[in-house]
Parts: C-alpha cells; sequence; structure tokens
C-alpha cells in the first residue's frame, strides 16, 4: 500500500475527479491524502477514501510537504495548471521542490499520473 498525496489546481479539479474515477479501483488499495478542496472533490466525484488536510492556500500544499520531508508520502499526484498564476506559488514551488528533493514519485499530469499508478 502506498501513501498517495494529492491535490489539483482549481482549473484542474474535475481533471483530478475525472482521473481518480476512471482508477478508483487501483486508489482504492492505497492511502490517499489529500488538500481541503482538492480532497472533498475526490471524495464527492469517486466515494474514495482521501484524509483531507487544510486548503492549500490555507496550508495544505506545506501540510504535504511536511509528510513527504518525513517520509511519510510515496507519492505525490499534483495536477498542475500553467497557464494560471496562483496567489500561494511560493507554497506550491515549495512542494514540488519537495518531492523532487526526496525523490518521491510526483505526478503534474494525467499522463505521469498513470505511469505512477503502474509504478506504485
Amino acid at each position: 500500500m502506498a501513501r498517495i498525496g494529492l491535490v489539483a489546481h482549481d482549473e484542474k479539479k474535475d481533471e483530478l475527479v475525472a482521473w481518480a474515477l476512471a482508477n478508483r479501483d487501483k486508489l482504492g488499495l492505497h492511502e490517499l491524502w489529500g488538500t481541503g478542496t482538492t480532497g472533498g472533490r475526490v471524495v464527492e466525484g469517486t466515494g474514495l477514501a482521501v484524509t483531507r488536510l487544510k486548503s492549500g492556500p490555507l496550508g495544505g500544499d506545506a501540510q504535504l510537504g511536511a509528510m513527504i520531508a518525513e517520509g511519510r508520502l510515496d507519492a505525490l499526484v499534483f495536477f498542475v495548471d500553467p497557464l494560471a498564476a496562483q496567489p500561494h506559488d511560493v507554497d506550491i514551488k515549495a512542494l514540488i521542490r519537495l518531492a523532487t528533493l526526496y525523490d518521491i514519485l510526483f505526478a503534474p499530469n494525467q499522463q505521469t499520473a498513470d505511469a505512477v499508478l503502474v509504478a506504485i
């Protein structure tokens, strides 16, 4: 069982929920963590159990980052919207940096997320 973090920018939340629904059976085998809004949307859209943290701008991104630094996440699925400015961009960059630094599986889009599910 892997521990997977789930987060998506606002314009990518529907895409993440659709991906999670399409991969519901595989994701159901793992422990899922999500930022507040994204986690809630995944729960509502799929029925999967997701431990919800704070909303991203209110510290959820930092909570996921701390989990990575503490070795409590194995993978991060973070559907990034590269065309939209984010008010909490510093937190987002820190989360991506930690996923890279601690060498965990990191999926910024659907194709990569599909590959992560194969790898875990």
